[in-house]
């Protein structure tokens, strides 16, 4: 039994000692040369591209999202329901309780005179979140009126004008007027703007931060709607926005007016995260969602717009980086519209012949009070009490971020039983036949809401081709297919060299798919080869045939504002990379020398995504494996806890 260990362990290391020798020899890779580019595929034209074909894909993407979102404006059909299902509004029922409470041990006045006082107050929005924000009130008389009066997120902006204008109402108006606070944009040591670190969540399980700020200012506004006398609202900068989405869900109001925000929208997707909603532009710009409102109420403002910008360059402008700076969060600022583009966005506004005055403080007051009152009354106090409601309202705003943030956690943690409910007719003991069936309708809502289809008809694929590389068993070519006009595929085809490509012998296909900021060259050969281990030329080794995309996720920032472009008009990159794929895999089978029922899929890491994604939405696939992706992607978006 010695003996025979002693052999057995003679003949491992022996083993060990020739791989060792072999791999001093010949590198793990497969050797691959590179050679002359005059050749070409059967049936496609030679391919006398030089540049690179990531940039070129961008490129195209980028031109021809920008052509859909200009011409969004043409199929708009703006409705309110829409408006609240994007905004999230649907996912939570707002509490059934509209309490409004006066906050302190004792409900005492922050602030008291004989004219008007000052409170600190809280109100139930949804679940355990709670609306907060301070109120001023006449000192001697029930109110009259009440006007939610809509801060800037910065809540140094313009906070002590605003202070000055509910005072003046409270003392020559009789009105109540709260001042809810919003969520900051000030940056948070996650490295993100707050409002962003808050949305991103918020984004994942189908809500939206400013959904959860509206939710706020509706329940409030349900609240003193119930005292029978005129509510009226009004919002500067994201103040403005939240008014704007407002007015057209609350029809009663006395009146709306939106200071420091209205404007062309179409470059929603250059703006700071927190403003993104899903599909907007696909059926709002700020025109449409004003012309769901009485317009005699719609009072609108050229004024005070707050200026944000988050990783930008010295003229302001966001920074595309091509590789990590250290901030996390989307590169953005805030638009300001000059006076032209913000006329030019009232006169879309779809009620012909009626016109939107540019319409300051002081005209809304008297349209809302029907007198004219003094656009400030500046007391004597207001320097000292400013700064102690600003650190009231900065204290808020921490207290209403972990309150959103909780929310968020427990819309995780719920989102599982939404999902179990929503797959619930899926019919998964009937057999295959009734299974896949009772899948087609999921896989058409996956298709139109979750990655967001186009319905652009594909070109004509144009193929070009060139021979790239060989080694000894594989050739391998670059291949160019037009997709949408200016929109191509690129990809390397490698097969065994002694295929005969005139149809008598069809081989299989597996699509290669290469991870986040990876390129087809990466699954190939050495390049990068720890993580890929050259699958791709590997396989054709074994009698496959293989083709390796350039698919979009690469160039770090570039796809990402490719991201927000298409999240503007509800799609996502896998809106232009599913169209690829399709036009790649409908190639293949035209071959002859491929097998067109056995093309297959296999993505590593972000091509795991892609593999999860892509197949289930081109027939072509036969199959797809995941590799080293297949997870809880949502928690791994949506979970903020460190744990």
């Amino acid at each position: 039994m010695i003996r025979i260990l002693l052999a057995g362990f003679g003949l491992l290391w022996l083993w060990v000692s020739l791989s060792l020798a072999e791999e001093k020899t010949a590198p793990p890779w497969p050797l691959l040369q590179n050679v002359s580019k005059g050749t070409t595929l059967p049936r496609t034209a030679l391919l006398k591209e030089t540049r690179d074909f990531a940039d070129l894909i961008l490129a195209g993407a980028d031109q021809f999202l920008d052509e859909r979102i200009a011409e969004s404006q043409s199929f708009r059909k703006p409705s309110i329901d829409k408006l609240a299902r994007m905004l999230g509004l649907e996912a939570d029922p707002p509490h059934p309780e509209p309490r409004f409470e006066y906050v302190g041990e004792k409900p005492a006045p922050l602030f008291r005179n004989d004219h008007y006082q000052v409170s600190e107050v809280r109100w139930a929005s949804i679940r355990d979140m709670w609306g907060r924000g301070v109120v001023f009130e006449p000192a001697q008389a029930e109110p009259v009126r009440t006007l939610i009066l809509i801060p800037d997120a910065d809540p140094a902006f313009v906070s002590a004008e605003l202070f000055n204008r509910a005072r003046s109402l409270a003392i020559h108006a009789r009105c109540r007027v709260l001042i809810p606070t919003l969520v900051s944009r000030k940056e948070n040591q996650f490295a993100m703007p707050t409002r962003e670190y808050l949305h991103r969540s918020a984004y994942e399980l189908g809500r939206t931060l400013v959904g959860y700020e509206l939710r706020m200012v509706l329940n409030a506004i349900d609240r003193f709607q119930k005292e029978d006398h005129p509510v009226a609202i009004a919002g500067v900068g994201e103040g403005g926005r939240i008014a704007l989405y407002a007015g057209p869900m609350r029809q009663n109001l006395t009146a709306v007016h939106v200071e420091g925000y209205f404007s062309p929208r179409e470059k929603v997707w250059n703006e700071p995260a927190d403003r993104t909603v899903f599909g907007l532009l696909s059926s709002f710009g700020d025109a449409e969602i004003a012309s769901m409102m009485d317009s005699e109420k719609l009072l609108l403002s050229h004024r005070n717009y707050p200026q944000f910008s988050f990783r930008a360059d010295e003229n302001g402008d966001p920074e595309i980086a091509l590789k990590y700076t250290g901030k996390k969060g989307k590169p953005g600022k805030l638009i300001v519209p000059t006076r032209e583009e913000h006329e030019a966005e009232k006169k879309r506004i779809s009620r012909k012949g009626i016109e939107f005055p540019d319409t300051a403080w002081p005209q809304f007051v008297e349209f809302f009070t029907g007198s004219k009152i003094p656009a400030s009354a500046v007391e004597e106090h207001a320097e000292k009490e400013n700064p102690s409601l600003l650190r009231v309202q900065q204290r808020q705003q921490a207290e209403l971020a972990l309150e959103i943030d909780r929310h968020n956690q427990w819309a995780l943690v719920d989102s599982h039983r939404v999902r179990a409910e929503f797959f619930s007719k899926v019919k998964t003991n009937k057999g295959l036949e009734q299974y896949e069936t009772s899948l087609e309708p999921y896989r058409s809502e996956f298709a139109r809401e979750v990655i967001g289809d186009f319905n652009y008809p594909l070109s004509e694929p144009n193929p070009r081709s060139r021979k790239y590389q060989e080694g000894e068993a594989v050739v391998s070519y670059e291949v160019v297919l037009d997709t949408f006009p200016g929109f191509i595929a690129y990809g390397i085809l490698t097969m065994p060299k002694d295929l005969p490509l005139d149809g008598s012998k069809k081989l299989p296909v597996v699509v290669c798919q290469h991870g986040l900021e990876g390129r087809p060259q990466h699954v190939i050969g050495e390049e990068k080869y720890k993580a890929y281990k050259a699958f791709a030329t590997r396989l054709a080794q074994r009698g496959y045939i293989t083709f390796a995309p350039q698919n979009l996720y690469i160039k770090f920032d570039r796809f990402r504002q490719l991201q927000f472009k298409a999240a503007a008009v509800g799609k996502t990159i896998f809106s232009l990379m599913v169209p690829q794929h399709q036009q790649i895999t409908d190639w293949l089978a035209a071959q002859p020398y491929v097998d067109s029922e056995k093309i297959a899929f296999y993505g590593l890491s972000y091509g795991g995504k892609s593999a999860m994604r892509i197949p289930a939405l081109v027939d072509n696939y036969c199959l797809s494996i995941c590799s080293a992706d297949f997870n809880e992607w949502v928690w791994k978006n949506a979970a903020t806890d460190p744990k």
